[in-house]
């Protein structure tokens, strides 16, 4: 054989044996997240071609760091308490207000309503100015709106108008939900919005309902879950944090909990039978957040409302039904808690009973009530630094895992967004007259 064959052969061999005897990669732990399987666990993990605005982007070497850990250690007390509130704030731009819920209070988000948005042009400019004013705070804002479709939005007018859930359900497509969640989604995140306080789960059992109505999907269990979901996924898929709502069901209520404090008799038989039925199906999908609704429900709890009862939020919605995310309630100044009770008072029974998030929508007053409530809680220890610490660190995963920034953006493109909403209402022969 001739010497430089012979060596050639020496040297593969002695590759070979090299590679055979060293030792294995660690696996990607990034190689698997676009397809996660969402339905064993809701603590959010990153999405797949996500930027962490919250904490960089992990480490190269495949041993997932847990970023959202160390922003909690880094955080002084008031800076975790402020994660616990999203409030709303009066106006169409930033006002003094706003600036001393971020800079004084730390607060962890906004809620924006009709009388916030006149324009698009002017709700960019007021969504951006807000996160210049964050820009050197620790943790992104939630900016969030309830877009339902139909009846509840809060989009400019410069978009077309969206059909109602009732419609969606009636129209027996999930095509079309998700389809629809999809423009929501694209909707919000083209102007730099994060949260969306939709799909709405309630199954709609009572026709002389005053609040839910046509913006549930039905009265059909069965329908109101796939048209949830296939909603929920579609409004996600843009990158916005879908919430459903209202847990654990406000769809067999005569009296608007805006107004005053409905009152549910069901059992938890009854509750598994019908009004569960949809959160139990959207938890197993992997929805990240679940507003609670201002509900008293004397067969799981005599004294205190879902919103802040340990029955709910607990042993039922975090025990029994294994849901791991954020939970918020819905807005704490609505007549079925301020007419009832103490707003700070029930803040911190939310928190103790296992939620994260104290959503005060108006009023100045109140909502630093809630905060100062929630920070003499921390004093006195009836909120300890332990569960304070749990209750953010969830919010922290949860930002973490839809890549939230401060950035400002440069807005949606409406004519885009225009043109494919009547594309989806056309192929499924919806009419609507804006």
């Amino acid at each position: 054989m001739k010497l430089w064959l012979r060596s050639g052969l020496i040297v593969v061999l002695i590759i070979a044996i090299t590679a055979a005897c060293s030792p294995k990669q660690a696996p990607d732990n990034n190689q698997n997240v676009k397809t996660p399987n969402t339905s064993q666990s809701n603590q959010p993990a990153p999405e797949a071609g996500s930027e962490s605005g919250l904490i960089g982007d992990g480490n190269s070497s495949g041993q997932e760091e847990d970023q959202a850990r160390g922003i909690l250690k880094q955080m002084s007390t008031a800076e975790k308490l402020g994660q616990l509130v999203l409030v709303g704030v009066e106006g169409t731009t930033p006002d003094d207000t706003a600036r001393q819920f971020i800079e004084d209070y730390h607060v962890g988000g906004f809620i924006f309503y009709k009388n916030n948005i006149k324009s698009a042009d002017q709700a960019l400019a007021f969504f951006n100015q807000l996160k210049k004013i964050n820009a050197e705070s620790k943790v992104p804002l939630f900016l969030s709106v309830d877009e339902e479709g139909g009846r509840v939005t809060r989009m400019p007018e410069e978009f077309k108008a969206l059909p109602t859930a009732e419609i969606i359900g009636a129209s027996g497509s999930k095509e079309l939900a998700a389809g629809l969640g999809s423009v929501i989604g694209r909707e919000l995140s083209g102007f730099g919005l994060n949260m969306d306080f939709a799909p709405v789960l309630d199954v709609n059992s009572n026709p002389n309902n005053p609040v839910i109505g046509s913006r549930a999907f039905g009265n059909d269990v069965e329908v109101v879950s796939q048209m949830g979901i296939a909603m929920l996924q579609g409004i996600k898929q843009e990158g916005v944090i879908p919430v459903v709502k209202h847990f654990p069901g406000h769809g067999d209520t005569s009296v608007d909990s805006h107004l005053g404090l409905p009152v549910v008799e069901h059992d938890l038989e009854r509750l598994r039978q019908l009004e569960l039925v949809p959160f139990v199906r959207a938890i197993e999908e992997g929805a990240d957040v679940v507003m609670i609704a201002h509900l008293l429900m004397p067969e799981l709890d005599a004294e205190h409302p879902a919103s802040f009862s340990r029955a709910v939020i607990t042993d039922l919605l975090r025990e029994e039904l294994k849901f791991q995310g954020v939970v918020i309630t819905d807005d704490m100044t609505m007549g079925a808690v301020v007419k009832h009770y103490d707003i700070g008072e029930a803040a911190v029974k939310f928190i103790q009973a296992g939620g994260n998030i104290v959503l005060v929508g108006h009023e100045k007053d109140r909502q630093l009530a809630v905060i100062d409530a929630l920070n003499q809680a921390v004093k006195n220890e009836q909120i300890t630094l332990d569960m304070l610490d749990e209750r953010v660190y969830s919010i922290l995963k949860l930002k973490e895992k839809y890549g939230l920034r401060d950035e400002v953006v440069d807005g949606p493109d409406i004519k885009a967004i225009n043109e494919e909403i009547m594309n989806i209402l056309n192929k499924h022969k919806i009419k609507l007259v804006k």
